[in-house]
């Protein structure tokens, strides 16, 4: 879907609501009722934060800006690509489109369902991911919401697309490599790609 309006119909605070503190509140029951232990939990949270995490995302993206061939499969079919740098993708993530940052077009992502995120590359999705505010903002004031929420300005004549991430598929952006890295290997543009620009609140240019 594409931005065709910066009316400041809605401000909700993306900060207001506390997912975590419900999250915390059920994991206290479950582990009371001996349904959960807290090793349990431990291990799928370090997975994700050291494991899988925003690293993965990173060392696609910056193969994608070292590799012409591979850019060019990854947002063909980002699976396939991910597949290909020996990451290991989960099932949970059904299909993964990769959508292109460029001097004309921003990409946004959202899931304005729920809170459908691509936990195989980008690993935990933060906290304001989930809010309600956040759901509603990218679709109805996007704009608005990125220079308001997260201080990015995305200039008039670019244009900015909202990408709705559901159940079965999952969106992440490929952000424009920054200029002056042209000296930078690999592994040292892994550093500066960061989750919030994979997920288009955040511009590296």
């Amino acid at each position: 879907m594409t931005d065709t309006s910066d009316s400041t119909t809605e401000t909700n605070d993306l900060h207001d609501h506390d997912p975590e503190a419900r999250a915390r509140a059920l994991q206290s029951l479950l582990t009371e009722k001996g349904l959960l232990s807290t090793d349990a939990v431990d291990d799928v949270i370090s997975t994700y934060e050291e494991a899988v995490g925003p690293l993965i995302g990173a060392k696609v993206v910056a193969r994608a800006w070292t590799g012409p061939d591979f850019k060019e499969r990854l947002l063909e079919n980002g699976i396939e690509a991910v597949a290909h740098l020996d990451v290991a993708v989960s099932d949970e993530v059904m299909e993964l489109r990769v959508v292109e940052n460029t001097p004309k077009t921003h990409n946004l992502v959202v899931c304005t369902l729920c809170s459908c995120y691509p936990w195989a590359v980008l690993g935990l999705p933060p906290t304001w991911y989930k809010t309600p505010a956040y759901r509603s903002r990218a679709v109805d004031e996007p704009r608005a919401l990125l220079r308001e929420e997260f201080d990015t300005e995305i200039p008039g004549d670019v244009e900015l697309e909202v990408w709705d991430s559901n159940s079965e598929i999952r969106y992440m952006v490929l952000p424009q490599r920054p200029p002056g890295t042209d000296q930078l290997s690999e592994t040292e543009l892994r550093d500066i790609v960061t989750r919030n620009a994979m997920l288009g609140v955040e511009r590296l240019v």
